[in-house]
């Protein structure tokens, strides 16, 4: 290998790297689990607040803000989302210098939405956020099960990347990255997703045809399209366009925030 094969290597590496690395931080930010995090003014007084929009079902989901103020005081408002509940109102606890927000745990799949107020000693109520937080309630995912996914979802998009590139400038290897990409997202996605899914909500499938759940869905779709580019790609001459494809497929689909549209009960419908 010449010294400026390897460098184009190198550099290929580098990319691909890069756009997983900032996909996956995009995901991570945009996603609907995770936590809302902000400040607020009240009576002079900086609060920080860290609202948590995921937690195990074994808990209750408890989030504590430091409010060292005692004459500050604090309340929640919340119910079961998608229910015919009344709205619950309660004082925080204070513990020390904190205020202790709790959350009742719900069964895997369980949603509660919360608003949060802090009240300052002439009266006047602060809300924490403009509209009410949707936490969700999951079950416990062994790591035995959770980081062989993870790490398998993430090393498929970083090969995705790296096969789509290979394809662009024409490489000798789009195929066998096209094939090891493949391998690694049915292990991670088709295999060990719906594993994940079922300690987390009782439920292995929830994506087309039993469920509109678009983790599911975006993992079948970009499965389909590995597929059809690994057939194609054994010619070389003429599969190149479809990994290039199935590489902006996988790209585009980890676009769309984790859990959306995910698992939910809807307690209107529960006796």
């Amino acid at each position: 290998m010449s010294f400026s094969s390897a460098k184009r290597i190198a550099i290929l590496w580098f990319i691909a790297t890069a756009i997983t690395l900032a996909s996956v931080v995009y995901q991570r930010m945009t996603g609907p689990t995770y936590p809302v995090s902000g400040s607020i003014k009240v009576a002079d007084k900086i609060v920080k607040f860290r609202l948590l929009r995921s937690h195990d079902s074994t808990a209750d989901a408890k989030m504590p803000l430091y409010v060292p103020d005692a004459k500050i005081t604090g309340e929640i408002m919340w119910r079961r989302y998608k229910s015919h509940d009344d709205w619950t109102d309660e004082e925080l606890k204070r513990d020390g210098e904190n205020l202790v927000i709790s959350i009742p745990k719900q069964p895997a799949a369980g949603k509660v939405i919360y608003q949060i107020s802090l009240i300052d000693g002439a009266g006047i109520k602060y809300n924490l956020t403009q509209k009410p937080i949707i936490i969700r309630f999951k079950g416990e995912v062994p790591p035995f099960v959770l980081f062989p996914h993870i790490i398998l979802m993430f090393a498929s998009m970083m090969l995705a990347a790296r096969s789509g590139l290979e394809a662009i400038v024409k490489g000798d290897n789009a195929f066998r990255l096209s094939v090891w990409t493949a391998g690694l997202l049915f292990a991670g996605g088709i295999i060990l997703g719906p594993v994940v899914q079922k300690y987390a909500f009782d439920a292995f499938w929830t994506g087309w045809p039993f469920g509109h759940d678009l983790t599911d869905n975006k993992t079948a779709t970009a499965m389909i399209f590995w597929i059809v580019a690994v057939w194609r790609a054994r010619n070389q001459a003429k599969g190149r366009i479809w990994i290039i494809i199935a590489a902006a497929t996988l790209l585009l689909v980890y676009l769309i925030p984790h859990s959306v549209l995910g698992s939910e009960l809807d307690y209107s419908e529960m006796s």
